[in-house]
């Protein structure tokens, strides 16, 4: 079913680079009928057939496993354990209201989480200030206790929180993050139903459990309301367990591997790699009204409005037709371009479609891993994410210009220095926002997109992207809100850049000593 379906989902392209085939590519990732393309889910695996076919028919070598283009990822769907249950000091807390089990983990395949019943609270501070944050080794065999970051208008983020307490403290006993109170419904809802997480594998390390509590749980758990508490104050003893019981997931969750070979014999075998992630966060079971979430003008006036303000129109389906739809649209134009327009560059490109990168980087960190070629063969990887948007009414500065980078420098000067002269001469040139590189950003944005996976293993890596709107994670991020004429600016640029690397007449330069792949991400 899933060969048909993606034989009937190509679209006849040309080419070239052109807005209407990615259009049209677009138009079917982030179709309805996908359900949002959630990691494990039918959704998913028929949209990596998908890209499978796109590949083919673009010419280029498989190389997956076992001679296919396809790299399995071991994913599993956990769900809230009903019978999780905690106290402190002889109060209960309500599970749902209190707090809620979440699975830990980020990245490679986790082990089971470790046991909570009397364990010592700590405060550990406010996530993202890594100044006043206690260290890690305070944390060991504690419930750390984090309240989540501020947003630059005061308010609280429920997003991330924790992926980076895990990173800092990976010899806690649990982790409890001050969320519960402004979490999304919707988030809250996949936990009931069972989200999709990197399989377990056994005789695997045991890592943090994690929760989301509420202010007043956090009150009871440090025996002070959390206004009062202070980074280090030592709380009370959390009796009790957690847990999330695992299933297979439904379907296999695959990451989409191909390569376009070199043409010099001698750097055929070193590779530039071109990346996006195909995944997304599914389909809610409660259909919301669309007009309130696209008040804010983005897109082309009224976009996304209905004609009669009376008459709701719900939507269940985060369609990611920017996250990341765009980036997969345009990694599948780039590699037929490239394909049909010698001479080929000297280094082979490869491509990468990644899977649950919506999980924690999960399908990305797979690769890493088990590299499918020699991953030392690797020298630079670019990830493409969230690149179809980026105008004056999405972002601030935003324009036809404007394009985010991550990372570009951290490994290798050199490497951030070609990025800005190809970026400089595209017609017109890109201004490049290097904010979200500032060490320490609390969005965290080197930390938590797949480029890292790559620069973890010590190869120079980038993140591009044209920035976060208000449609992210949202039903209407969809086909009809992308500006296609910038998200093919955005391909073009990325194009030149990866054969402008491969090109090099000598490897990139590599400031920085390679780092401990297993050591925590800092920001």
């Amino acid at each position: 079913m899933a060969v048909a379906a993606a034989q009937q989902a190509a679209p006849a392209t040309t080419r070239a680079i052109t807005t209407s085939d990615l259009r049209a590519r677009l138009e079917i990732l982030a179709a309805d009928s996908l359900m949002g393309r959630e990691a494990g889910s039918r959704g998913a695996w028929v949209a990596s057939a998908i890209i499978a076919d796109w590949f083919l028919r673009a010419g280029l070598q498989p190389a997956g496993d076992s001679g296919t283009y396809f790299q399995v990822v071991p994913v599993e769907i956990r769900r809230v354990d009903p019978a999780a249950a905690i106290s402190v000091e002889g109060v209960p807390l309500v599970l749902w209201t209190d707090f809620v089990p979440v699975t830990g983990g980020r990245g490679l395949a986790i082990g089971p989480p470790r046991a909570v019943n009397r364990a010592t609270v700590v405060f550990g501070g406010t996530l993202g200030d890594t100044a006043h944050m206690i260290a890690s080794a305070a944390g060991a065999g504690r419930v750390v206790v984090l309240a989540a970051p501020r947003a630059p208008d005061g308010s609280r983020s429920p997003y991330y929180s924790r992926a980076a307490g895990l990173q800092r403290y990976p010899q806690a006993s649990a982790l409890a993050i001050v969320v519960l109170d402004i979490y999304p419904r919707r988030l809250l809802e996949a936990l009931r139903d069972g989200t999709p997480q990197a399989a377990r594998v056994a005789g695997a390390a045991p890592v943090p459990a994690a929760m989301l509590i509420s202010e007043y749980a956090a009150g009871i758990l440090l025996g002070r309301p959390l206004w009062r508490a202070r980074p280090g104050d030592v709380g009370q003893t959390l009796r009790g367990s957690l847990g999330a019981g695992p299933m297979p997931a439904p379907y296999p969750a695959r990451n989409v591997i191909a390569i376009l070979p070199g043409a010099d014999p001698d750097h055929r075998h070193q590779y530039v790699a071109l990346s996006a992630h195909h995944d997304h966060i599914g389909f809610s079971h409660h259909p919301v009204d669309i007009d309130p979430l696209r008040r804010a003008p983005m897109g082309a006036p009224g976009a996304g409005r209905s004609t009669d303000s009376t008459v709701p129109r719900r939507d269940s389906i985060y369609n990611g037709a920017d996250d990341d739809g765009s980036g997969t649209v345009a990694l599948v134009e780039i590699a037929e371009e490239l394909a049909a327009a010698p001479p080929r560059p000297s280094r082979s490109i490869l491509f990468v479609s990644h899977t649950a990168e919506e999980i924690g980087l999960v399908g990305s960190a797979w690769f890493a891993a088990h590299a499918t070629v020699p991953r030392d063969s690797i020298m630079a990887e670019i990830d493409l994410d969230m690149v179809g948007r980026g105008t004056a009414a999405d972002v601030k500065g935003g324009g036809p210009s404007y394009l985010e980078l991550v990372g570009s420098r951290r490994l290798s000067k050199e490497f951030g220095a070609i990025t800005d002269s190809v970026a400089a001469r595209q017609t017109p040139p890109f201004v490049i926002n290097y904010a979200f590189d500032a060490p320490g950003h609390p969005d965290n944005d080197y930390c938590r997109a797949d480029h890292f996976s790559y620069a973890r293993y010590g190869i120079p890596a980038l993140n591009m992207s044209r920035g976060e709107h208000l449609d992210y994670h949202e039903v209407t991020d969809e086909p009809q809100y992308i500006d296609y004429d910038d998200l093919a600016r955005v391909a073009r640029f990325a194009e030149d850049l990866a054969v402008t690397l491969a090109d090099l007449d000598h490897p990139l330069v590599v400031d920085h000593p390679r780092p401990d792949p297993n050591a925590p991400c800092v920001q």
